[in-house]
């Protein structure tokens, strides 16, 4: 199961642990993601997405329906 948001295409991101004595070991970021069902009514359907919490503050302000028109435009997610 991948770490991707399925609205913004947000990824794990790579970054360093900085110790106190500045040693540096590799370590990753993770987006903030939830899975959440959302009701399309345009559909009279259910779906179930994976989104990060900046893609919910984002169908909170425009609606599923205008954040899945432009996903599908962008190519993030494909509507059958």
């Amino acid at each position: 199961m991948a770490k991707v948001c399925d609205i913004t295409g947000k990824r794990p991101r790579v970054g360093n642990n900085v110790s106190h004595a500045n040693n540096k070991t590799k370590r990753r970021f993770y987006p903030n993601l939830h899975k959440k069902t959302f009701y399309v009514p345009e559909e009279d359907a259910w779906i179930t997405l994976k989104v990060s919490t900046k893609a919910l503050k984002t169908i909170n302000k425009n609606g599923i329906s205008a954040v899945l028109k432009k996903a599908q435009d962008s190519g993030m997610i494909v509507i059958k």
